[in-house]
């Protein structure tokens, strides 16, 4: 796993990690003990292998120490919960993906 720093910024409701000057970010939005995940985005010029899916997990990390549950309403969120299994007890009860 690619090592970062996982910032939550509330007022633009994003979860932003930053790697050699450029932002990645995950768009969010929460509701009642939800994080609905709704857009992911990596600039072109991160070209860590493997950098979407660590970027992914350290914030379902940092989500999951808060216990709050997540909906991933972005596909490539989405897919990665469904490859990842481990993290599907953080889904709300009634959502299948």
């Amino acid at each position: 796993m690619i090592e970062m720093e996982i910032k939550d910024n509330s007022f633009l409701r994003q979860f932003e990690a930053k790697v050699d000057g450029n932002l990645a970010k995950i768009e969010y939005s929460s509701q009642e003990r939800k994080v609905f995940l709704t857009k992911l985005v990596v600039p072109e010029e991160i070209t860590q292998e493997g950098f979407k899916e660590s970027f992914i997990k350290a914030v379902l990390n940092h989500i999951q120490e808060q216990n709050l549950r997540v909906v991933p309403t972005s596909p490539h969120i989405a897919g990665f919960l469904r490859k990842n299994r481990q993290y599907k007890e953080m889904l709300p009860v009634g959502i299948r993906i």
